[in-house]
């Protein structure tokens, strides 16, 4: 038997058995045995060759649109962008991973057009394996629904689901550690409902005999898995809505009732036309305010406060970061530094490399001679 005949009937079996305590453990070895023989077939198909899209990042943040074919993305990014992707009323007028480039507040934010996703993308259809790999390495996941098919939305969540892209969520906080002896240990806090057996029966799906595990939040089957594997990408998304200029308004509250049946708040999501240029400010905001970016203005010396070419760095990032991103030898001869601005508390503060940095920060940098 194949290995893809082997997945549909591991699946089957999931299926078709009913959850309860009993079952648990059975279904969380299924589970982990289904995650298991999914890698190997990609791991076979990407041996494989074929075409790649191989984007290399660039600027400070990157974006990827995801849509189906003839959502609009490639206009939208011609009106966003100075990239030069073809836009035609057809399928598949993209057949390649486009990037343009999106200066907003200083930043370089690149936006990848990539080929419109079909059903079945992650097992192969529509070179859907390639473009999905190249949506793991951006930093925000932006879907791009038409109107008139919201419904979209849930097959392009479950097509990235499937090439372990897991969205608006964080990794599951366990801890594993091998030992030499005593087989499996599980410590778990009083919140959490999965049963040790189930645990066990997943670890040694993966080739545990002696480990200790500690769990101190409550988790699902399927978020031991992904803590297990190890491979999953987590990304944060939003969802914007095109072709919002050709919507009539008795129909707005039928596209707003979908919405929110796929747990998406009306007002959270941005309405665009991409065609009339139609609230793009808004989602240069939006773009922002996702990606979490922060502005700091360098002090350069002799040559005063840099306030039209910002460094761009993301929320939580550190002096030490900043020094990482302007290279050099300033990692190596760092002394200290200077900060004014939202993060310190006075003026001029005198700060480590672990200094956390906030929006428009002024930041100068003493390194040793």
């Amino acid at each position: 038997m194949g290995l893809e005949a082997e997945i549909e009937d591991l699946r089957e079996e999931i299926a078709n058995t009913p959850y309860n305590k009993a079952t648990e453990a059975h279904i969380g070895r299924l589970k982990a045995k289904l995650a298991e023989k999914k890698e190997k077939l990609e791991n076979q198909s990407s041996a494989g060759g074929g075409h790649g899209y191989a984007v290399e990042k660039h600027g400070d943040a990157t974006v990827a649109l995801v849509g189906f074919p003839s959502v609009g993305k490639s206009t939208l990014i011609n009106a966003l962008t100075n990239a030069d992707s073809e836009v035609g009323s057809y399928e598949f007028t993209t057949l390649d991973v486009n990037p343009g480039m999106l200066k907003y507040r200083g930043a370089n934010i690149q936006i990848l057009d990539v080929p419109g996703l079909i059903e079945g993308a992650a097992g192969g259809r529509g070179g859907g394996k390639e473009v999905l790999s190249v949506v793991r390495t951006a930093d925000l996941v932006v879907f791009m629904l038409s109107v008139f098919e919201i419904e979209q939305y849930d097959r392009l969540r479950e097509e990235l689901y499937e090439t372990n892209i897991r969205l608006d969520t964080e990794p599951p906080n366990i801890n594993i550690r091998k030992t030499h002896k005593d087989g499996i240990g599980v410590t778990t806090s009083d919140d959490v409902s999965l049963d040790e057996d189930t645990v066990k029966q997943v670890l040694r799906e993966y080739g545990y005999v002696n480990a200790k595990v500690t769990i101190p939040h409550d988790l699902t089957i399927d978020e031991l898995v992904d803590a297990v594997m190890d491979n999953r990408e987590y990304l944060p998304s939003m969802v914007t809505v095109n072709k919002a200029d050709l919507i009539d308004k008795s129909y707005l509250p039928t596209v707003k009732k979908e919405l929110r049946e796929r747990d998406l708040d009306p007002d959270d999501v941005l309405f665009i036309s991409a065609e009339e240029e139609l609230g793009l400010d808004g989602l240069k905001e939006r773009l922002w305010e996702e990606l979490g970016l922060i502005r700091i203005y360098m002090d350069k010396p002799g040559r005063g406060v840099d306030y039209e070419e910002p460094l761009v760095l993301f929320e939580g990032d550190t002096v030490g970061d900043a020094c990482e991103k302007i290279g050099g030898e300033f990692d190596e001869r760092f002394k200290f530094a200077r900060v004014s601005g939202p993060s310190a508390k006075h003026d001029d503060q005198q700060v480590g490399k672990g200094h956390e940095l906030a929006d428009e920060d002024v930041l100068r940098i003493v390194a040793r001679k």
